[in-house]
């Protein structure tokens, strides 16, 4: 009979066979959601077995987590910032990296200011939602094309109770939305060159939205839209915050490096790889009232 211990043991041992990134991590997880078990639990409680129908389904999670599927597919979930995610096939899985959007982003807010955000290409909501969790007087808008990701966003708003401040609608990036209405424009845009796509991880090639991810022949087709259509939208002073390929820093501050913003910069993450190209709204273009 498995026990909570000899489970995760052997779960370690079958992912590092199928070449999975973090074995230990991941195992520990599986075993955590088939057993209903915490962390705690396999420290203080090593030898409680798990019953029948717990090890079939830890069997069953094993299986599709050996086949390279992203484990956030398999439980159904994933943590991002200080909030928990549903997440499908239909979105992009929800990246630590991408949370220094909100290291760039939060500084600059107040804690009880009224903005309006706007997240381009919303998916999951996680940046969005983020936001509006850090930040309760903040209204959003996020912006996807594919319908399916909006359904997504719209239960993650929903079960965080934050329903009532992100409205949600399919659309195709800036176009429709009223000049000069956002004090914070935000997105995480598909940015993998297309004939790059087939050398990255089963779990993002096989598993992840091709829509969230190809950014065309050379990955910027996303920007070159988006630094045409974001100083449009952004009010006077406001700032935007764009994720990028560790690789793109240069090309993507040249792009939105332009009439009308300023402060054009590009911020590293947690890994020292250039994350988030991030700017501000000229005021010269400010409309009197």
């Amino acid at each position: 009979m498995k026990t909570l211990v000899s489970a995760w043991t052997g779960s370690k041992l079958r992912l590092q066979s199928a070449g999975v990134d973090s074995p230990v991590i991941d195992a520990r997880l599986l075993v955590q959601a088939a057993a209903g078990a915490t962390r705690v639990d396999i420290i203080s409680d090593p030898h409680r077995p798990l019953t029948e129908d717990q090890s079939a389904e830890l069997e069953s999670y094993l299986a599709r987590r050996e086949r390279r599927e992203p484990i956030s597919h398999i439980l159904g979930v994933k943590g991002f910032w200080k909030i928990m995610l549903r997440v499908t096939p239909d979105v992009l899985t929800p990246r630590p990296e991408t949370e220094t959007i909100l290291d760039v982003v939060l500084p600059d807010l107040g804690e009880f200011q009224r903005f309006r955000v706007l997240d381009l290409g919303v998916g999951s909501g996680a940046i969005l939602l983020a936001i509006l969790s850090e930040r309760p007087n903040a209204v959003g808008l996020g912006i996807d094309v594919s319908e399916e990701a909006l359904a997504v966003a719209r239960e993650n708003a929903s079960n965080l109770g934050l329903a009532g401040r992100a409205a949600l609608l399919r659309g195709d990036w800036t176009a429709s939305l009223e000049d000069e209405g956002f004090d914070l424009v935000v997105s995480n845009p598909p940015y993998i060159a297309s004939d790059a796509i087939g050398a990255l991880a089963p779990e993002v090639k096989d598993h992840e939205p091709r829509l969230a991810l190809d950014g065309g022949p050379d990955g910027l087709d996303a920007y070159r839209r988006l630094a045409e259509e974001i100083p449009r939208v952004l009010r006077p002073r406001g700032r935007f915050a764009v994720e990028i390929g560790f690789d793109q820093g240069p090309a993507v501050r040249e792009l939105f490096t332009r009439d009308g913003l300023e402060d054009v910069r590009v911020v590293r993450d947690l890994s020292d790889r250039d994350r988030v190209v991030t700017g501000v709204k000229k005021t010269f273009g400010q409309k009197v009232v």
